[in-house]
Order: C-alpha cells, then sequence, then structure tokens
C-alpha cells in the first residue's frame, strides 16, 4: 500500500467516527422533549437542531471521503469484497470507524510481513497448529 493512503484513512475514519458520535449527541438534544428530558422549545432543542444539522451535512460529505479513502485502501490490500464492504459501512456505525481502522492497520502489517489477511483453513495448517 502506498505510505499516504493508510494514514489518511486512519484519519478519515477518527474524523467519520467523531462526527457520527457529536451527531448522534446532537440528536439526542433535538428530540430529548419527546421523552421529556426537557420542554418543547427549550434551548437544549434549539442547540439540538442547529446541530444535528451542521454536523449531520459535515459528516455526509465526510463520509463520502471516507468511502473513496476506504476503497483505494482495501484494493490496495486485497481485502476480501466482504471486509470491503465492512470496512465501508463502518463509517455508519457509532464507534465503528474506530473498530475498522484497527482492523485496517492490521491487514497492512500483515500484508508487510508477507501474510494473507484472511487465514487459509487447509488441513496442513490446522495439523500444524
Amino acid at each position: 500500500m502506498k505510505p499516504g493512503v493508510l494514514i489518511f484513512y486512519r484519519i478519515m475514519a477518527y474524523v467519520t467516527a467523531v462526527l457520527l458520535i457529536l451527531l448522534c449527541a446532537a440528536v439526542v438534544l433535538k428530540y430529548g422533549h419527546l421523552v421529556g428530558l426537557w420542554p418543547t422549545g427549550s434551548t437544549a432543542q434549539e442547540f439540538g437542531t442547529t446541530w444535528s444539522f451542521r454536523i449531520g451535512v459535515a459528516h455526509g460529505w465526510l463520509y463520502m471521503v471516507y468511502l473513496l479513502v476506504a476503497v483505494i485502501a482495501t484494493t490496495q490490500l486485497r481485502a476480501p469484497l466482504g471486509r470491503m464492504l465492512l470496512v465501508l459501512l463502518a463509517g455508519t456505525i457509532p464507534f465503528g470507524a474506530f473498530f475498522a481502522e484497527r482492523k485496517v492497520v492490521r491487514w497492512h502489517e500483515l500484508r508487510m510481513a508477507g501474510k494473507p489477511i484472511v487465514p487459509s483453513n487447509t488441513p496442513e495448517e490446522t495439523r500444524a497448529s
């Protein structure tokens, strides 16, 4: 993998994950009045309404960048299609991109060591274990 791709992927994974967590917090502020956390029209609700829009737009645009970088990174690592799709979807799950980032870094380390990402289950390897 090209050196800058892994660094850029890691940055985008963290940015995407943090923005998604902030978006979840803003949505709780926006809709908290529905479960009785505060009255309708409160400062908390107005704050949540404003920031859920702003953070949502930022997360949406930056998620597109994350998708592009994740496709490039997983393609260069020759990751299987199923694992690639899981990495791509990780940006839509709170805390998911943190876990995906760790996996992609691990895959990179395995590739640098000359090992496959997906362990093969041949009879010789299972007997040797």
